[in-house]
């Protein structure tokens, strides 16, 4: 396995090199998030901006004018919570062309603690009009995304695991930034799940399966907007679902499954996310059994969804 942040490095410098309007800002975390290299290959558009998160974002809200694209690359919680207000007015209203990148989400931050774990910059990112907001699941679909984020003409948020992750996808996958993955093929419930809880839910589906309960697994790594067609297809399929993801149940996944759902195509839906709750300081075992964020917690969740049809 290779640490996510490494791939992100490596992808930007082979678009820096090939585009001369990609430019990044660190707020002092360019070690920590793997863009540190970058700025002695391109001095001239790779910044560190400091602690101020807000004038990074104002930044590059001002080097779009100038036809940069700019990343803004900071913790999940400091490009999010920290810069709504940069987020919604200087860049979105704006209409700039600016992408932002926040590492570490949710308990990925962990012994960080509480303050650090960000479980609601989804909710954040998605209520600002016109932001893009994806999660990908591992460094496959991370390096095959980032060109495509550069080519979507408007903001885009990045909820990216900085470190390890286990391999979802081989180099034959073909990846879509508006179109979920359909991983596994089930009839009985849907799995919507996103980034670290991707590998849960798998093997969540394998534990259904001597169940005899056939879980079809679907990784929403474009939280905003839903596939819906993909996740409609699914649930007319399977008539319930399950939201697995590493974010409170408010304003994320369950939210934007349930949203699109309650319009288009009434079902149940069980979450397992977070409760309305910050988090602590803990190593991601312990925080996965504190959280309820384990692949027994899926299974419970898909037995009571299947239990909840035609009720």
């Amino acid at each position: 396995m290779t640490e996510m942040r490494k791939v992100f490095g490596e992808a930007l410098e082979k678009l820096m090199r090939e585009n001369d309007r990609i430019a990044v800002i660190d707020a002092d975390l360019g070690k920590s998030n793997g863009t540190y290299c970058l700025r002695e290959m391109f001095p001239g558009r790779a910044f560190d901006a400091g602690v101020a998160e807000a004038d990074m974002a104002g930044i590059a809200a001002g080097m779009t004018s100038f036809g940069y694209i700019p990343f803004i690359c900071s913790f999940a919680p400091f490009v999010t919570r920290r810069i709504a207000d940069q987020a919604a007015v200087s860049i979105s209203y704006a209409k700039r062309n600016v992408k932002i990148v926040g590492t570490d989400p949710g308990i990925t931050a962990e012994k960080n603690g509480g303050t650090h774990m960000s479980v609601e910059d989804i909710g954040i990112m998605r209520a600002i009009p016109g932001f893009v907001v994806f999660e990908p699941v591992d460094t496959e679909q991370l390096r095959q995304s980032v060109p495509q984020v550069v080519e979507y003409d408007g903001p885009v948020y990045i909820r990216m695991c900085r470190k390890e992750t286990p391999d979802v996808f081989g180099p034959d996958y073909r990846f879509n930034l508006f179109t979920a993955d359909v991983l596994r093929a089930g009839a009985d419930v849907t799995v919507v799940c996103s980034g670290i809880m991707v590998e849960t839910a798998l093997d969540a589906a394998e534990a259904l399966a001597k169940e005899g309960i056939g879980a079809e697994v679907v990784n929403l790594h474009t939280i905003k907007p839903v596939d819906t067609e993909t996740l409609l297809r699914s649930v007319r399929k399977t008539g319930a679902v399950v939201t697995a993801e590493n974010h409170s149940i408010v304003g994320g996944v369950y939210s934007a499954v349930c949203e699109t759902l309650a319009q288009e195509y009434p079902a149940p839906v069980v979450p397992v996310g977070i409760r309305d709750r910050f988090g602590e300081v803990g190593q991601m075992d312990y925080l996965r059994r504190a959280l309820h964020l384990g692949q027994c917690d899926i299974v419970e969740a898909a037995r009571k969804a299947v239990g909840m049809k035609g009720k």
